[in-house]
């Protein structure tokens, strides 16, 4: 095995089209040689949404481009790349494809291994590269796709203690924004209107906050917000709903991952207690401070990946590369995207009506 591996990561499964380089460390923390990140903001932004044609397309337009700069900013030849790292899935399949092709033919160009990567293990694994953190730990991933609480029993390995039943957290965070009229993408933008507002202003619901475990739903309070909204006018009653989301949401957090703590406690003895909270709500900062709160009331340590890694990049994918690598854990040449690629593959399908909880 190469002495200090470089593996070169591939991201396209959304809106971003990222190419990163990293390099194994001895001191367990690897270097992030570059991580270049295109997004198509503009190209969404009068849709209001990803549309997934035109995603595609630009990763096609981009890929290349996005490729030879991060083998530039890294200072690394191709020739000195030990594998290929690509996400498989789960995303929009015509854009994983992009990213997968293209590292497929990258991996062969170069006679190196492949390694196609679960997106949401990225995000996973996405601490590790400025953490030393050792299995098992508890993970709360929050971003636009999937909500969900999982015990990271080690790579490739995890158990779901909870899921949302309906809506991601990301999405109700960029539906509630689009009501409030926030320009796209405005999930990312709600938390600076909220700091506007009054939290107390609107009392909110809390869809299954008293049942069903640590699992989630957002459903009932996205519908909540729509009804408010078609009865305010006023700039200072959309900031104050805003500002009662937020609280709300918080709110759900703190009470749903006291709940996954002793789940994880209960089920899964260990020796540490390692709480991870990542993807791209892991940014908002209100979300941060009431579970590292939540985290230090329950003795659990809590951890989030760099404000810079919480959203889709390919840092974390090259980082699940750089494990599977030393693990000798290559793929195929044909193996096919998966837009439904989950982490715990035995976990129940909770989502519909007459979810039983």
């Amino acid at each position: 095995m190469t002495k200090n591996p470089i593996i070169l990561g591939i991201e396209t499964s959304c809106d971003e089209t990222s190419v990163s380089i990293i390099q194994d460390d001895e001191c367990g923390i690897p270097k992030i040689l570059s991580n270049v990140i295109s997004s198509q903001t503009d190209i969404h932004k009068e849709f209001g949404g990803v549309v997934p044609e035109l995603a595609a397309r630009s990763h096609v337009e981009k890929i290349n481009i996005i490729a030879k700069k991060a083998l530039k900013e890294s200072g690394i030849k191709l020739d000195k790349i030990s594998a290929i790292a690509a996400t498989a899935g789960p995303g929009l399949i015509i854009c994983l494809s992009v990213g997968l092709n293209f590292g497929k033919a990258l991996a062969s160009s170069l006679n190196v291994p492949f390694i196609g990567v679960n997106h949401l293990e990225g995000h996973a694994l996405s601490p590790k590269l400025h953490n030393k953190l050792d299995y098992p730990y508890l993970l709360l991933l929050i971003s636009g796709g999937h909500s969900q609480f999982l015990r990271v029993n080690e790579l490739n390995d995890y158990t779901r203690l909870g899921t949302t039943i309906d809506d991601a957290l990301g999405e109700a965070f960029d539906k509630t924004a689009k009501l409030l009229d926030i320009e796209f993408p405005g999930g990312p933008k709600l938390e600076e209107f909220a700091k506007k507002g009054n939290s107390n202003r609107f009392d909110l619901p809390k869809p299954i906050i008293n049942k069903g475990g640590c699992n989630l739903s957002f459903a009932g309070l996205k519908t909540a917000i729509l009804k408010i909204t078609r009865n305010i006018s006023s700039q200072k009653e959309k900031y104050d709903l805003a500002a009662s989301f937020q609280k709300t949401i918080e709110d759900i957090l703190y009470i749903k991952t006291k709940i996954a703590f002793d789940e994880f406690l209960k089920n899964f003895p260990v020796k540490e207690r390692t709480f991870i909270v990542a993807g791209g709500v892991a940014a908002n900062n209100g979300i941060r401070k009431k579970l590292i709160q939540v985290s230090d009331e329950n003795h659990f340590v809590s951890i989030f990946p760099d404000l810079k890694l919480c959203g889709d990049n390919a840092a974390m994918i090259a980082m699940v590369g750089l494990e599977k690598f030393k693990k000798k854990r290559f793929d195929n040449l044909d193996l096919p995207s998966n837009p439904r690629l989950a982490l715990d593959k035995k976990a129940k399908f909770l989502k519909g009506a007459g979810v039983q909880l």
